[in-house]
């Protein structure tokens, strides 16, 4: 490979990574100065460069800004209705008792697909630590196969803004990425449940007082209740349930849907139905799968898949507008503002979720708009093409190329959003030549982007602070979760490699 090439792309690379770890700014000005770069170390002319940056910006986020801004007011109104809430308590009936690890992992995996990880456990784990409190045992369980669950959708599943970032900046098929998705995440599930069920009872013992005390009790800390499988409690007394240890007292239930504030005189209060709560994200992605489903068919009955004079017919056409991105999207908000919330609720309290949600996804808009002028950047410059050629003569899966991209991004600097957009900037050009299709390159970018969650992941902090879990037991807990889901999900793409 041409060694000016290959250091404008290490370069690049190594700016953003900096950038997000020694300074003060963010990852959208570390991706667009590591186009300027990569463009300046490739020779290019400064205004070509910047006309780079502008198109790969635009063309971008002309695709994907608007579902990403869509998709975050979506899980905000799915958030203050109280309808997460009532999603995971459906789910913890459905499993029944002794699956209970089950039914937060997949509760996770549900409630990560619209709203953000971090707030998503924050509503989530007070159900985790009910759930601890009555069974008395297998807290640090539950709550990380609540957060693994969550991983799983939040780095595979659009629409959430990753995904959809990479889809967009890749030119996948964002239907197909669903379906992907959503079938890597249900391979990868026994697995997140399985190393919390091998590792929890081992980490029980090193909750920290002060979390076991808010999921169990005072008396019952005293008493070593939840402290591990060797110290389960005093000696049986029968006048306190026969563990040793006084009933905790119950904490006040938490009102789900406290948002929306109290009801005015007269007005019945908020109920949520699980039925409801699930409609205003499995109609959109119902919509979106349909349109590529009902494309792929027509298109195999006219014998025409994947060519350019493809006319539809009738239903594929209908399907087409609205099973786009934008249109499911623009139904799902609206079916989640007037259905999931009650009718006293007020204008300006819909428009300041849908504020809030506006500016939560602005970075993650502007992110993954830089990502996409870095790719332009490294297509003009020659760089993806250099990179193609050199790759392809290693005998290496070219699907291992994004994913391993993905992985040492994750690693350096922290973000898994970041990352999968990063590796998505880079494969980007890279495609053709790889001999992959886009949509196996974005669930390479996707799959690699949850390897080792620790120290500089923000996500990391949320779920080993609330689990209660700090040092050596937070690394062999939620790092070695998150690792285990990325191994696991090695296997997945290079058996889907075969197919895709």
């Amino acid at each position: 490979m041409d060694l000016q090439l290959l250091a404008a792309l290490v370069l690049g690379i190594a700016t953003i990574i900096v950038i997000v770890l020694r300074t003060r700014l963010d990852a959208f000005v570390a991706l667009l100065v590591a186009s300027l770069v990569t463009g300046f170390v490739a020779g290019a002319p400064a205004t070509d460069i910047l006309d780079s940056i502008t198109a790969g910006f635009g063309t971008t986020l002309g695709s994907i800004g608007i579902v990403i801004g869509l998709g975050v007011g979506l899980g905000k109104i799915l958030e203050v209705s109280g309808a997460a809430d009532a999603l995971a308590r459906a789910f913890v009936r459905a499993f029944g008792k002794g699956r209970e690890p089950w039914a937060m992992g997949t509760t996770g995996a549900v409630v990560s697909i619209p709203v953000f990880c971090d707030s998503g456990y924050v509503i989530m784990n007070p159900l985790a630590r009910s759930i601890a409190r009555v069974k008395r045992a297998g807290y640090v369980t539950l709550a990380l196969a609540l957060g693994c669950g969550m991983t799983l959708t939040h780095h595979l599943v659009p629409p959430t803004p990753g995904p959809l970032g990479v889809a967009g900046i890749l030119d996948a098929e964002l239907g197909a990425l669903v379906l992907a998705g959503l079938a890597f995440s249900v391979v990868l599930l026994p697995v997140v449940i399985g190393y919390a069920r091998w590792i929890g009872p081992k980490l029980e013992s090193e909750v920290s007082d002060e979390v076991r005390e808010a999921v169990y009790g005072k008396a019952a800390v005293t008493a070593g209740v939840g402290a591990g499988p060797g110290s389960a409690g005093a000696p049986a007394d029968p006048s306190t349930g026969g563990d040793g240890a006084e009933d905790p007292e119950p904490e006040p239930e938490r009102d789900p849907a406290a948002a929306l504030g109290t009801p005015p005189p007269g007005a019945k209060p908020h109920r949520m139905s699980p039925g409801l709560a699930v409609l205003p994200l499995l109609v959109p992605l119902l919509l979106i799968v349909a349109n590529t489903v009902a494309s792929a068919i027509d298109q195999s009955n006219q014998g025409a898949v994947g060519s350019d004079d493809y006319e539809p017919s009738a239903l594929p056409k209908a399907l087409a507008f609205i099973g786009s991105p934008v249109v499911a999207l623009l139904i799902g908000i609206v079916l989640a503002v007037y259905v999931l919330l009650p009718r006293w609720t007020t204008r300006t309290q819909v428009s300041g979720w849908l504020s809030e949600a506006a500016a939560s996804a602005g970075l993650i808009i502007l992110i993954t708009g830089a990502g996409g002028a870095l790719g332009q950047v490294l297509r003009d410059t020659g760089v993806g093409d250099e990179l193609a050629e050199a790759i392809s003569s290693w005998n290496l899966p070219g699907v291992l190329v994004p994913f391993l991209i993905a992985s040492l991004v994750r690693v350096a600097q922290g973000s898994g959003t970041v990352a999968m957009i990063t590796a998505a900037s880079v494969t980007a050009p890279l495609v053709d030549g790889l001999g992959i299709s886009a949509l196996l390159a974005a669930l390479a970018c996707c799959a690699g982007s949850m390897v080792f969650s620790y120290f500089n992941d923000s996500y990391f902090w949320v779920v080993t602070r609330f689990t209660g879990l700090d040092g050596i037991a937070a690394i062999r807990g939620w790092s070695g979760i998150t690792t285990a889901v990325w191994l696991g999900s090695l296997p997945l793409l290079l058996i889907a490699s075969t197919f895709i």
